[in-house]
């Protein structure tokens, strides 16, 4: 036993040894680097409380040149950006509903000649707010537009026309959450949340703990295919994040009352997909961690843009286009999509079609994957 008395150079020697076992262990140190890093920049470049340039659609029912400058102050007030000019509700319905488009604007019959008498026509602003932080600010934003429209056009002949109060009035709906409840919003998000944190973090431990407990050589001497113990550990995560979803609404309809307007069914069809998705995903790190440890930082490494960029926490649609193309690879930005679509708008498989796809490709190309890779742990 070495002296008792306090000694920096014991101190030195042990500090060597925690230096040389970080830069061996080069995961953990890129872990200890990369989050840091990655919070800084979605923090401070993708974060945005403010979205602008909202997608509208337009429907006008009176080709004038008032309709034409209220279009243009809308999009000159920054929140709007026209990419559709419709030529019917049920257009402009199918697009709020399917989420190509924020607002849809219509322009009445009649609106030119009751706004140069002066009996102030009425616009029909639809919102959807199924995310009530995503449009409050475009809303807040209308009260000015009714000012300052028509500013240039009621000139001349017709500056008497100018009163006090606004020539014409907005009549905002929003749709799908009309009150702007939170919950409404969230609690369906958290289905999608539990499940990528949980699932993936189960799954990813799955194969690191044969390793750890060396119990890893009993699998290799049986006589299974890759697929075949791939298949037989990953199912039963499935289960478990049915499970959790089951917990989740029931929650969802005792506590918050957080409608549920489309096909529970149809719900379930769109969580199998999710839930696979994700247990290839945590397989995969599974297969690439040597330790428990290991295969816990890569699940917090995905997990934390996962929550960042889906428009989870913070408004999709705010976040630059570089963000955008990120959170447009993770799957849990498609499913929030159809689980707020199918809970609160009552969309149908047409409507959610285009954000399943992606997640069924992410389900083959990471499964795909995993079964490499536990092809090259066999060898």
């Amino acid at each position: 036993m070495t002296g008792r008395r306090f000694s920096w150079s014991r101190i030195a020697a042990v500090l060597v040894k925690e230096f040389i076992q970080m830069r061996r262990d080069r995961l953990t140190f890129a872990m200890i680097v990369g989050i840091p890093i990655l919070q800084l920049v979605l923090f401070g470049y993708a974060i945005n409380n403010d979205p602008k340039h909202l997608p509208t659609a337009v429907l006008i029912k009176d080709h004038t040149r008032f309709s034409r400058a209220l279009v243009a102050a809308l999009e000159n007030s920054g929140y709007y950006r026209i990419i559709d000019i419709v030529g019917s509700e049920r257009k402009a319905k199918r697009l709020l509903a399917s989420g190509d488009v924020s607002f849809v604007v219509t322009v009445p019959v009649n609106f030119g000649r009751n706004l140069s008498r002066g009996d102030r026509p009425q616009v029909l602003v639809q919102a959807d707010a199924t995310d009530p932080a995503a449009t409050s600010n475009a809303i807040a934003a209308l009260n000015g537009i009714e000012s300052t429209a028509m500013r240039r056009e009621l000139q001349g002949a017709l500056a008497n026309l100018q009163p006090d109060e606004p020539p014409f009035k907005i009549i905002v709906h929003k749709l799908y959450n009309p009150e702007g409840i939170t919950a409404y919003n969230i609690v369906p998000g958290l289905i999608g949340v539990v499940l990528t944190l949980s699932i993936i973090l189960m799954t990813a431990l799955a194969l690191t703990r044969e390793t750890e407990r060396g119990t890893m050589e009993n699998l290799l001497a049986m006589p299974v295919r890759p697929v075949e113990v791939m298949l037989g550990k990953i199912i039963p995560y499935i289960g478990i994040g049915l499970v959790q979803v089951a917990i989740i609404l029931g929650a969802a309809a005792l506590l918050f009352d957080v409608p549920m307007i489309g096909s529970v069914s149809l719900l379930y069809g769109v969580l199998l997909a999710f839930i696979a998705a994700n247990v290839c995903l945590g397989y995969t790190f599974s297969t690439l961690a040597r330790t428990q440890m290991q295969a816990m930082q890569m699940t917090f490494f995905f997990f934390l843009p996962s929550i960042l960029l889906s428009g989870f926490m913070f408004p999709f649609r705010g976040m630059p286009e570089w963000a955008q193309a990120i959170g447009e690879i993770l799957p849990l930005t498609h499913f929030l999509r159809m689980a707020r679509g199918i809970l609160l708008k009552g969309n149908g498989l047409k409507e959610i079609a285009p954000e399943l796809w992606p997640i069924v490709a992410f389900l083959l190309v990471v499964g795909w994957i995993a079964v490499k890779r536990y092809r090259q742990t066999l060898d």
